[in-house]
């Protein structure tokens, strides 16, 4: 499933403008990029996992991304921090394209992933 508005890329992959804005969804900032290189328009950290749960999956990422999926859904689900976060993305994709923008090197197991599914369901 998609959204008309969401998109997710790797911060390393250049701009384009149907990326509308970009919002950065890592708690760090990604290495090597210099932030007047990013066009990042909005660092969005508290949408992050916690830093407990991120260092705790960053140990094993291949092992551990189904457990930190339910992990960090949850954390998404209840945490009050993170629903705000989550009402400002709802508000800006009505309001024009949002690209999600993250620094991990797999596109497949990350918590960028995890964020734009559950934002699918949240929309």
């Amino acid at each position: 499933m998609k959204h008309e508005n969401l998109y997710l890329k790797r911060i390393y992959i250049p701009t384009d403008p149907s990326d509308g804005t970009r919002i950065l969804i890592d708690r760090l900032w990604p290495r090597g990029i210099r932030k007047e290189e990013a066009y990042v328009d909005i660092w969005l950290k508290e949408i992050a996992p916690t830093d407990k749960l991120r260092k705790w999956f960053h140990e094993n990422p291949e092992q551990r991304f189904s457990e930190f999926r339910i992990l960090y859904n949850q954390e998404l689900t209840t945490s009050l921090s993170h629903q705000e976060a989550l009402n400002k993305i709802k508000k800006w994709v009505t309001e024009s394209p949002v690209t999600l923008v993250y620094g991990a090197k797999n596109e497949l197991i990350n918590h960028a992933v995890v964020l734009y599914d559950f934002l699918l369901d949240y929309l």
